[in-house]
């Protein structure tokens, strides 16, 4: 009776309370977590109230001033079963409900799509598994402009939660995700789709989401992953299944261009043109828009960027072990890896006169 009366009083205030409160989302899941989030707090005030009024009551009314005499007992058997059954009872009404939604959560029976998700520092990877056709994947960088977080530009509606490459799912579809990492530990965590999961190095955990409304919804990765952990927010944009289909379809499109340019050979023009748009994306950031450094190193001049082909191959393909150069051999595609290669060896003055083709990244990759 109780729980049934808190329930509906809860769904009734739900527009206003999330104002100030933890949000419904938009899942089932989600509504029943704030249910049983909202109905534990109005059991919990209940407990408060009486508890505190006894409390209160008893240290006015029989206080020392108007000539109380305490009781003189020391244990009563009936006190003890009271405040022992009580408690339980209440834990027992609580813990029904609170099972039930956990059995809920934990359920990652039944999905009609899975993604691969993957972390690194400081983007996310995602990859559709799909039985039926070639598999799409993509990562998903930071789009604020630089401007913004240094405080030369105003800031956007959307600061520090906007990216390139939304994950794009469809309504009314229940989604699997498995979370991973590549370097370190990560969380994926989009509170509206009531969905937050580790993303260990080694490990594959599960979660999973249905959504019941269209929308683009935003979230962050919630652990401590280093310098810029800031900068690797989520966003996902909830479609109808037909604009799904026709978004996945381009996407499968995009993947077998590619694979059709990886045995192509292109102009310095092609690849400086393709090159600077890479460098502009995943470069930039750190290594300056000009080449003159940051973060990282200066490409302007740089020995790696003037000196052998395969040592600029190796560190853009495998990183530098121990600094913050990652690898993005496994990030970009070897296409885009010549063409940034390239570009970097002749832009900022560099000026080396050579170019890098899809295969001979293909082949300093199998060595």
């Amino acid at each position: 009776m109780l729980f049934g009366l808190l329930q509906a009083g809860t769904a009734a205030a739900a527009a206003k309370v999330n104002e100030i409160n933890m949000s419904p989302g938009a899942t089932e899941v989600g509504q029943r977590i704030f249910d049983l989030h909202m109905t534990i707090f109005w059991i919990c005030v209940i407990i408060g109230v009486l508890v505190f009024g006894v409390m209160f009551y008893s240290i006015y009314y029989h206080r020392k001033s108007r000539g109380v005499t305490p009781a003189t007992f020391h244990e009563s058997t009936k006190v003890e079963i009271a405040w022992t059954v009580v408690p339980f009872f209440i834990l027992i009404g609580m813990a029904v409900p609170a099972t039930s939604t956990l059995l809920e959560i934990y359920d990652f029976e039944d999905a009609e799509m899975d993604v691969l998700i993957t972390g690194y520092q400081w983007k996310w990877k995602y990859e559709y598994l799909n039985e039926s056709g070639e598999n799409v994947a993509f990562f998903s960088n930071l789009r604020t402009p630089q401007g913004e977080i240094y405080n030369t530009e105003d800031k956007g509606e959307h600061y520090l939660l906007e990216v390139d490459e939304p994950l794009v799912i469809p309504v009314d579809t229940k989604v699997r995700f498995l979370v991973t990492a590549n370097d370190v530990i990560h969380a994926w965590w989009v509170p509206e789709l009531a969905v937050k999961k580790d993303a260990i190095p080694g490990f594959i955990n599960e979660t999973w989401t249905h959504a019941s409304e269209e929308g683009v919804y935003r979230g962050q990765c919630a652990e401590l992953c280093g310098k810029d952990h800031g900068f690797m927010p989520i966003v996902v944009n909830v479609v109808s299944k037909e604009e799904y289909a026709s978004w996945l379809s381009e996407k499968q499109a995009e993947a077998a261009e590619i694979k059709k340019l990886m045995a192509q050979t292109f102009s310095m023009d092609e690849l400086m043109e393709r090159g600077k748009a890479v460098y502009d994306r995943s470069c930039a950031a750190c290594h300056g828009a000009s080449g003159e450094g940051g973060l990282g190193n200066a490409i302007a001049g740089s020995p790696i960027a003037t000196g052998d082909l395969a040592g600029h191959l190796e560190v853009g393909i495998n990183g530098v072990p121990g600094t913050a150069m990652q690898a993005f051999g496994g990030q970009l595609n070897d296409v885009d890896m010549a063409a940034v290669i390239t570009y970097q060896r002749n832009a900022f003055g560099n000026n080396m006169g050579d170019t890098v083709q899809p295969i001979d990244v293909f082949n300093h990759k199998k060595g």
